[in-house]
């Protein structure tokens, strides 16, 4: 299978760059045409991945990432000179699955596309027999990227749906944040550690909004995080 990379970037050196390099590993490579509608073009190319920058005609990335994202789930990283923690906080916010700083070395770049995209189709993909996981009547679809609780439900980013399936995998239990950290990122090594503190942010604002004020995911100070559906214990911490 030949996976199709959108690269939306409006530096033509770099996007012509990333195509080529991509092209050289066997990745079918396009680069954004028009950046006043760039989800009617995500719509008819249909990536697999999107290369995604912040700083863009009209509308800046964390706008169209929050548009790509009503209509789908496929990995979007972030490329951009922005830097700064709050910079990756917002790229996740709205919907981004990892942010790569400029300058950046090539082999980072497809270091991370490689990871994403074999999260998302290839041998690490989630297999249909293990789509559903269950604890004390919380369930998680994984194939449908989402979580119920009784009659209500919320629609899950694919990072979110990683995260809850090794939490409600291990509920009870410490799973230690290296292992969350490889269970959403192939390539670990790149990934900030905040990155994950984001995230386990976002699964906790999920919950809320399932309504589920007993379910905690508590930080394990030195150790890592621990789902559970009751009250926090003494050793965990809301904070990180």
């Amino acid at each position: 299978m030949v996976y199709r990379i959108w690269i939306v970037e409006d530096d033509t050196k770099i996007a012509a760059l990333l195509r080529e390099e991509l092209r050289r590993y066997g990745y079918e490579a396009m680069t954004a045409e028009s950046f006043r509608d760039l989800k009617e073009e995500f719509l008819r190319l249909s990536p697999h991945l999107v290369l995604l920058d912040i700083n863009l005609p009209y509308f800046d990335g964390f706008y169209w990432c929050r548009q790509i994202r009503t209509v789908s789930h496929v990995p979007i990283l972030f490329i951009s000179a922005r830097v700064g923690e709050m910079n990756q906080v917002m790229a996740i916010e709205n919907g981004g699955d990892d942010y790569i700083t400029k300058p950046f070395p090539v082999e980072v770049v497809l270091a991370k596309v490689k990871g994403a995209l074999r999260r998302a189709y290839g041998e690490y993909a989630l297999q249909e027999s293990r789509d559903l996981l269950e604890t004390c009547g919380l369930f998680l679809h994984r194939a449908k990227n989402r979580l119920e609780w009784r009659e209500q439900r919320v629609d899950l980013s694919r990072n979110e749906c990683l995260l809850f399936a090794e939490l409600i995998s291990h509920a009870g239990e410490v799973v230690a944040r290296e292992q969350l950290l490889s269970a959403l990122w192939d390539d670990a090594e790149f990934v900030d550690d905040n990155t994950l503190t984001v995230n386990i942010a976002r699964a906790r604002r999920k919950l809320k909004d399932l309504g589920l004020d007993q379910a905690v995911i508590e930080t394990v100070r030195g150790q890592g995080y621990r789902f559970r559906l009751g009250p926090a214990s003494t050793e965990g911490e809301k904070g990180g």
